[in-house]
């Protein structure tokens, strides 16, 4: 007598739950400009959805806690002149996010810990460097202040947003760029292109280093819908969520190094269709109730939280369901990065949960092109030392190095109160 072989596999029995209606966004007025992004950006701290605005583009930013409806009134980011194509929260700030839109700029947010009082108009920088619309925005995944921006132009822009200035810059595709995602450590990444092929790059040689594969290692019909997919991988899982615009359900696969390589799970279905969605990372999902994702999916007018659970009877935290995660601290700098530097995320334990760090500023230091005149101000390593006494001499860099140790003892125990202070208002402590 044969007997069918069922795979195991720990998240054979995953399901997708709506939350109730009070916990969910309602009232927001989703943007109805004609674009393939997902409308919609989320992280720890804040839910970020592209709305429908008169007089140039907009969006609006909510605190995750702030749900029920949502004031007419409520203040929005209002900086850009045309309508506001995506969105993008930074991965090594959760307050920082950047934006691009048709008025062919990419701008970077800084937003406040409480809800906004009045609309934001004053971005903390502004990147111009496309000629046409911009509408694709994404960070660097391990990098501190490195985005990339794509555009109409067909064009890819890699911006350090510390300074303002582009690094480096791409014109290898010879249509409209759909889409560009990072690799994990953000040594390369892909790009979909209007003339249907998939390109690899490496942005520090400026170059494709592969495209069109000869064979894909699977392949799945999923329906006849003509919807655009807006696909999200968790990394921690190995699991792909498939969300189709225009579409009512949400269609989840795990990911295996065996034939056949991708093992089809389950389907989450609802009866309105999605304009857009957002995935939480891993670090905002609720350990105690074995969630291992959250999607947010926008209606026409509300944004929708669903769930994705693991169901357990144990109360203790599930280990297996939750390795190590990349946190919010970046690996390297932008100038690390730049001279070739390659780093896998910074991870972080979920055992007794997140708890998101407080407001750091972004500070722009840029540079005025305009003035070419050599700085006055001197650095100890240009000062004629021959000129000074070698006993004045040593004790002016005793004092130095007194001062720097002083600085740093500072620095660390404002950072430990700011995390005690972070956890009071959490109710983490």
């Amino acid at each position: 007598m044969s007997r069918s072989i069922v795979r195991q596999s720990k998240f054979r029995h995953v399901f997708g739950q709506a939350v109730k209606a009070d916990q969910g966004y309602d009232d927001i007025r989703v943007s109805k400009v004609t674009w393939d992004s997902s409308f919609c950006a989320v992280n720890p701290k804040f839910l970020a959805v592209i709305v429908e605005s008169s007089g140039g583009g907009a969006f609006l930013v909510l605190p995750l806690s702030k749900t029920g409806r949502v004031d007419k009134n409520y203040p929005l980011v209002i900086g850009h002149s045309g309508p506001v194509l995506d969105i993008d929260w930074c991965p090594h700030d959760d307050n920082i996010l950047a934006s691009c839109s048709e008025d062919c700029t990419a701008m970077v947010w800084q937003i406040p810990d409480h809800s906004l009082t009045r609309a934001l108009s004053d971005p903390v920088v502004v990147l111009e460097g496309h000629s046409k619309r911009v509408g694709i925005v994404s960070w660097h995944p391990t990098a501190r202040n490195i985005l990339l921006t794509a555009g109409s132009d067909n064009l890819i822009i890699i911006w350090n947003v510390g300074t303002g200035e582009p690094l480096l810059s791409m014109d290898d595709h010879p249509d409209l760029i759909y889409s560009v995602s990072w690799n994990r450590n953000g040594s390369l990444f892909c790009t979909t292109c209007k003339d249907r092929r998939l390109r690899v790059c490496d942005p520090r040689k400026r170059e494709v280093v592969a495209t069109n594969f000869e064979e894909p290692i699977a392949l799945l019909e999923l329906d006849t819908s003509n919807g655009v997919l807006l696909p999200y991988y968790d990394a921690d899982a190995n699991m792909v969520y498939l969300c189709g615009k225009g579409d009512s359900s949400v269609r989840y696969f795990e990911i295996t190094e065996e034939p056949p390589y991708v093992h089809y799970l389950s389907t989450f279905s609802s009866k309105e269709p999605q304009r857009g969605m957002g995935f939480m990372p891993k670090r905002g999902v609720d350990v105690s109730k074995c969630e291992i994702a959250r999607l947010y999916k926008l209606h026409d007018k509300k944004c929708e939280p669903i769930t994705m659970t693991v169901p357990r009877k144990s109360d203790l935290f599930q280990d297996d369901l939750y390795p190590d995660t990349a946190g919010p601290e970046p690996a390297m700098e932008p100038e690390e990065w730049l001279d070739g530097r390659d780093e896998d995320p910074i991870l972080v334990s979920m055992r007794e949960g997140y708890v998101p760090p407080k407001s750091r500023e972004l500070k722009v230091a840029k540079k005025n092109v305009l003035d070419s005149r050599p700085t006055t101000r001197r650095s100890m390593s240009t000062v004629d030392t021959n000129s000074l006494p070698p006993q004045l001499l040593e004790r002016l860099l005793e004092e130095i190095q007194n001062l720097k140790a002083t600085v740093l003892s500072q620095e660390k125990r404002i950072c430990d109160l700011e995390n005690k202070l972070s956890q009071y208002t959490n109710g983490t402590a």
